[in-house]
């Protein structure tokens, strides 16, 4: 009779135990992603790129404020441009057990290993500015600007400054990035139907200014440089290094020289205030407020588009004195 008892008594406790544990891993592999308990800050881990321009300094300030503004704990990564050092800082965001990840990354390639292992683990990735070359379902959402459309309005803008005849330069990004990529596609998607617009120049300057006086300076003091007439730079920073270069070598940027550029920085309309750079298309770097609205949806289990485009416009030296007061960055 006590054994019967004691064998009931053991089977309510065994079942009662296993009763509570029907959670089912998801198909696929990946474990289903982790929600903040309720009055619990949200855990952001975000990979930024570094600090190789204006526009990055104010795309950093966006999003740091807007963490601060919303109570979310982000841990900050600054990669000093190089992709090993966001590896290392996703992959510390997973053992800290965050939970969203997001980031810029350097360049497009090497990261579908490191996003997988995220996915695993049930960490919700979000990508920014610049898109991964990796399979869809590794991340959630890209939140940035169409680098090919900008590209092509660089092009339409200068096709069209030139009557359609120029020997350019091309300052271009960094090696490998999407911005790199897609500018340089864009630029040239338009150039196809102007035969005498040539790109006879291009090289990296890796986003920086000082590189990109760096390679304006070479090319200036080359015999190839002697035919230069318009000069296309992927970001502004590189364009106003290669202003610098002109100016030293006592040529009259803007003038001797048509500038186009891409990002839209205060420092590159006060320069054509200054009639020293001809035209800027505008890359917004305030992605902050987009990317926690995301962050946020993604975090309660809500859908989010797979592509959020931010709309960008160009601005010439016909508009720059009246836009200079609206610029924040």
């Amino acid at each position: 009779m006590k054994r019967a008892l004691w064998l009931s008594l053991f089977a309510f406790v065994v079942i009662g135990c296993n009763s509570g544990d029907t959670a089912k891993a998801p198909e696929g592999g990946g474990a289903a992603p982790a929600k903040p308990e309720a009055g619990k800050k949200l855990v952001v881990g975000f990979s930024q790129i570094g600090a190789e321009s204006d526009w990055r300094t104010a795309n950093t300030e966006s999003i740091r404020s807007e963490a601060e503004k919303r109570g979310v704990d982000l841990k900050f990564a600054d990669a000093q441009q190089k992709a090993e050092n966001q590896i290392k800082a996703i992959k510390s965001f997973i053992a800290q057990g965050v939970d969203v990840i997001a980031f810029a990354p350097v360049v497009e390639t090497g990261w579908e290993p490191v996003l997988r292992e995220a996915k695993d683990a049930g960490i919700p990735v979000i990508v920014s500015d610049r898109r991964p070359d990796v399979p869809e379902d590794l991340y959630v959402t890209f939140i940035g600007a169409d680098f090919v459309k900008e590209g092509e309005m660089a092009a339409e803008w200068l096709a069209k400054k030139m009557d359609g005849k120029a020997k350019i330069a091309e300052l271009t990004g960094t090696t490998g990035s999407a911005p790199a990529n897609d500018r340089a596609k864009g630029f040239r998607n338009v150039l196809a139907n102007h035969p005498e617009m040539e790109i006879v120049f291009t090289q990296t300057g890796d986003f920086t200014r000082a590189k990109g006086k760096e390679v304006m300076e070479a090319l200036l003091k080359s015999p190839q440089g002697k035919d230069i007439k318009a000069v296309y730079a992927h970001n502004d920073d590189m364009a106003l290094g290669a202003i610098q270069a002109m100016e030293e070598a006592g040529i009259k940027p803007g003038k001797d020289i048509i500038i186009v550029s891409i990002d839209g920085v205060k420092a590159a309309f006060e320069a054509m205030v200054a009639g020293k750079l001809n035209c800027t298309v505008e890359c917004n770097p305030l992605l902050g407020p987009y990317l926690f609205d995301a962050i946020e949806k993604v975090a309660k289990g809500e859908e989010v588009p797979k592509r959020v485009v931010i709309e960008d416009k160009w601005y010439d030296e016909s508009t720059a004195a009246a836009e200079l007061p609206n610029r924040k960055y």
